[in-house]
Order: C-alpha cells, then sequence, then structure tokens
C-alpha cells in the first residue's frame, strides 16, 4: 500500500475539487494527505504590471487556504502542504518516485459529448509516474459517503492480467465497501466479420465462452485473497474504450493500467487508457505495472 495522497494544486476550481476527493481517498485509507503546489518561473511573465513579490504572496495562498479548507472538513486526516519551483509534470511526477504514493490531479470538462480537457500535465504525469494517479471530474464530492451499491469498474485485458492492477481494484472495492465489477471488452478477429453485426451468432458465442472462461480463471486467485468482495465479471463485445467509458458512468472509480515503459521521451499511455481519461465521467485511476 502507498503511504501517502498527493495533490498537484494550481489553484483552479477543479484542481481543488480533486483535493476534496483525495482527502476522502485519503481518510478512507488511513494516510496522510499532502498539497503540492508548483511555483512555474516565468508563467505569469504577461503580466508585467504585477511584481514578483505580489505574485509570490497569491501563489503561497493557494496551498494554505486549501489545507485549512480540507482541515475543517476532514478533520481526521492529517493534512500537509508544500510549495516548489520548476516545472510541474517534472515536479509532480518526482513525487510519486517508486513507493512515495497516489498523485490525483483534477480535470476540466468539456461538456456534452465531448469528453474532458486533460492538460500536458496531467498526460506527462500518467505517462511518468511511479505510482497510481487519479484524474478527477468536476463535481466529485470528497466528502459525500457513496452508496454501497455503487461500483469500482475495472477494466482488464484477460491476455495480460497485471497482479499490481487487479489487486489495487480489489483494494479500492474492499475499502469502499462496493462491488468490483471487472470489464473485459473484446472482439472477433477481423476475418469473422468487420463489426458485431456481422459475426455469425454461432461464432460470437464460442468467442465469448473463451473469453468468460479467461476472465474467471485471472480473477480467481483475487477472489480468494478478498472473500469479502464481491465479483461481477462482464466480458462485453466492443471497443474497449468506448465499452469501459458506458461500463462506468455511474460508477464510484474507474481503474484502468498502464504499462510502465523506459522509454524518456513520448507519452506512452496506450490507445485504451487515452481513450478512458478523456471520456470516462467517474474518476479514473490510472495504475502502472510492469
Amino acid at each position: 500500500m502507498f503511504p501517502t495522497v498527493t495533490v498537484g494544486l494550481d489553484g483552479s476550481s477543479e484542481s481543488l475539487a480533486a483535493a476534496g476527493w483525495a482527502a476522502g481517498e485519503a481518510r478512507r485509507r488511513g494516510l496522510p494527505l499532502r498539497l503540492v503546489h508548483v511555483w512555474e518561473a516565468g508563467a505569469y511573465s504577461a503580466l508585467p504590471s504585477v511584481d514578483g513579490r505580489t505574485l509570490r504572496y497569491w501563489a503561497e495562498r493557494i496551498p494554505r487556504e486549501a489545507a485549512e479548507d480540507l482541515r475543517s472538513r476532514f478533520p481526521g486526516v492529517d493534512i500537509s502542504y508544500e510549495q516548489f519551483t520548476g516545472a510541474p509534470a517534472r515536479v509532480l511526477t518526482g513525487e510519486t518516485a517508486e513507493g512515495s504514493g497516489m498523485l490525483v490531479l483534477g480535470t476540466r470538462g468539456l461538456g456534452g459529448l465531448t469528453g474532458f480537457l486533460l492538460g500536458s500535465v496531467a498526460q506527462s504525469a500518467v505517462a511518468h509516474a511511479h505510482g497510481p494517479v487519479a484524474l478527477v471530474r468536476p463535481g466529485a464530492d470528497g466528502e459525500a459517503a457513496a452508496p454501497a451499491a455503487t461500483d469500482v469498474v475495472l477494466g482488464l485485458d484477460v491476455a495480460d492480467p497485471p497482479a499490481a492492477l487487479i489487486d489495487h481494484a480489489f483494494d479500492a472495492a474492499a475499502r469502499r465497501g462496493a462491488r468490483l465489477r471487472v470489464v473485459h471488452a473484446w472482439r472477433v478477429p477481423p476475418v469473422y466479420g468487420f463489426s458485431a453485426a456481422t459475426v455469425e451468432p454461432g461464432i460470437a458465442a464460442v468467442f465469448a465462452e473463451d473469453v468468460a472462461r479467461e476472465l474467471a480463471d485471472a480473477l480467481r486467485p483475487w477472489r480468494a485473497k478478498y472473500p469479502g468482495v464481491e465479483v461481477v465479471e462482464q466480458p462485453v463485445m466492443g471497443r474497449p474504450g468506448r465499452e469501459l467509458a458506458e461500463a462506468a458512468r455511474d460508477a464510484a472509480v474507474l481503474i484502468v493500467g498502464r504499462r510502465a515503459r523506459r522509454a524518456r521521451t513520448g507519452w506512452h499511455i496506450g490507445p485504451v487508457t487515452h481513450a478512458v481519461m478523456h471520456h470516462a465521467i467517474a474518476p479514473v485511476i490510472v495504475v502502472p505495472h510492469p
């Protein structure tokens, strides 16, 4: 289990909402909460009429006032704050050095079916963080207790079911007292048809049985480890990104994986994880794995 929950604050309403969600997560796990604000030199050069000391003063208020607000709302949580200077993505990624904890960031809603806007900081943090990164949507409420019927949804590839990802999902469901719904989206090879509508029902049924068996096999050890967690296995024929976003529409949280890569350039997130990051309504937790 990771030792801290860290929130990246930039003073926006989205990041403050994410801080509230993170405080709720820290309370569930009995962990301290750290608020991190990164002062980026030169970021306010477009405001020549405001001197640097004034800008610094206002910047220092962001984590301090957020901490004061959260302490009043979450009295049982150990809350601290820090301010750093540098490039936000690099600093925040450094704060998720291996074993250091979960990073929580806010995202901006675009409305309608367009999805959510992820800035370069969030995308870079997800791509390079050593620990889980949670992306919290506008309107998430850290104080509201989720109903017992609210699911935790896990997106799982049965061809490569990573232990770290599955364990995180089972643990999250156990701590919430929630049902865990494991979704695996699959598609019949193109040789049998280009869409679900063109595949013969008999062929689709054969593939569906195989996928269901593989999903059950992948989850069997974790069912034994977490006997108190109700698990629903949900293999579904369709595009993974779209099916996961739809499955998690009313979920407490959607958990997906990202294969950790050693390349120093580029955002190696993967198409499915990238899709749910932009379109899932529920908070999304991205868990890196080997």
